[in-house]
């Protein structure tokens, strides 16, 4: 006679969501299964554990207690018995007060990873999108990913998204991850029509005076930090991208600075002034690094994004200077420099790595050459 144990799968409603029970008899070998599960939650009202209803779930428990026990799904109905979660509108729902990625999500997770792996797309990319998914599916957890509608999507972002008020990037973010989630893993079209994506805020990039950035690249307490804010500065740099330089890069014949593989997966140039060459020529006698242009504490790994972050900071303090100066200030600064120096926008479109013109417009908007020409009618008074 078999002595696997019998396992019964009995549906029930707990806070207001479908649940299955998962009924048997004390078995130490068949708790240490279910706790190591992520999917799987106790309940000391129920005095039983449960998981969330899914379509699926009896074949997902199938698989996970193969050969560890008998299953008993009589009980399971074709569809979710559920109250209407009444809870969930009106109510702002913080992420840690929802359920866990069951089977199916988590399965959904990783096969969603890998494909946007396979498109190369960036760490960052992949890491936005995937936590978006995960939030928007833990949130129905009670269904199964094929159940869920474009009705449901409307309701998410009203009842998630803007009940805990969020910005409109993060719900552009996730609009943009549910489309191509269902597109690429679902094989089915989400019409997000009556969704209306939120309106990009309109705001004009940081600036500084040379006089500003001067004082900045001078307060840097060694050749390395002046280096590079210096390169961030004089090519226009995202720091990122500062962070990925090789020595291969730097084309001193030809006074070029090679970026590759950069936002967009796009390579570009930007030119390299002799005064930046001559201060990168003193930086790499002094340092001499192996393989990154700017290198941490370990030989060959490339320096820390964060200290880089703190290297700023430090030196904006320094120069006394009461702005909240970022990196990225620093590249904005070079396009609008260049735009007042006469540089035609389409190279500094180039230099910059930018698909649309329209986003080196926006330095138009802030370059003094072009406001100092206005004349205020109060001068005329």
């Amino acid at each position: 006679m078999n002595s696997l144990p019998l396992v019964k799968l009995k549906q029930s409603v707990h806070n207001a969501k479908s649940v299955v029970q998962i009924l048997f008899e004390r078995n130490n070998e068949l708790q240490q299964v279910l706790r190591s599960n992520t999917s799987m939650r106790w309940s000391k009202t129920m005095s039983c554990w449960y998981v969330p209803y899914s379509i699926t779930i009896a074949q997902d428990l199938f698989q996970l207690l193969k050969n560890k026990a008998y299953l008993d799904y009589d009980d399971l109905k074709t569809d979710p018995v559920i109250e209407k979660p009444q809870v969930q509108k009106m109510v702002a729902i913080t992420n840690n007060e929802l359920q866990a990625p069951g089977i199916e999500i988590s399965d959904k997770l990783k096969e969603f990873k890998d494909w946007l792996m396979s498109k190369r797309y960036s760490e960052s990319t992949i890491s936005t999108y995937t936590d978006a998914i995960k939030t928007f599916l833990r949130y129905y957890s009670y269904k199964s990913v094929a159940e869920i509608t474009n009705i449901d999507v409307i309701a998410f972002n009203k009842d998630y998204i803007l009940a805990n008020n969020y910005s409109a990037s993060f719900q552009d973010q996730v609009i943009g991850a549910i489309k191509l989630f269902y597109k690429t893993v679902e094989h089915k079209t989400i019409d997000l029509g009556a969704l209306c994506r939120p309106k990009r805020t309109k705001r004009i990039p940081n600036v500084l005076s040379k006089e500003e950035v001067k004082a900045i690249l001078a307060a840097g307490r060694n050749l390395k930090h002046k280096a590079m804010l210096s390169l961030i500065y004089s090519c226009g740099l995202r720091s990122g991208e500062l962070l990925k330089l090789e020595h291969k890069h730097v084309d001193v014949t030809r006074h070029l600075l090679i970026i590759k593989g950069v936002k967009g997966k796009k390579d570009r140039v930007s030119p390299l002034s002799q005064k930046t060459i001559d201060l990168l020529r003193a930086y790499l006698t002094a340092c001499a690094p192996v393989r990154y242009l700017f290198e941490g504490i370990k030989a060959g790994e490339p320096y820390d994004g964060r200290s880089l972050q703190q290297v700023i900071r430090q030196c904006v303090k320094r120069a006394e200077i009461n702005k909240p100066v970022t990196l990225h200030w620093l590249r904005h600064s070079y396009a609008t420099h260049l735009l007042e120096n006469g540089t035609d926008i389409r190279y500094i479109q180039e230099i910059l790595g930018h698909k649309n013109s329209k986003t080196t417009e926006i330095y138009t908007h802030v370059s003094n050459k072009s406001l100092q020409q206005i004349r205020s009618p109060f001068d005329f008074l």
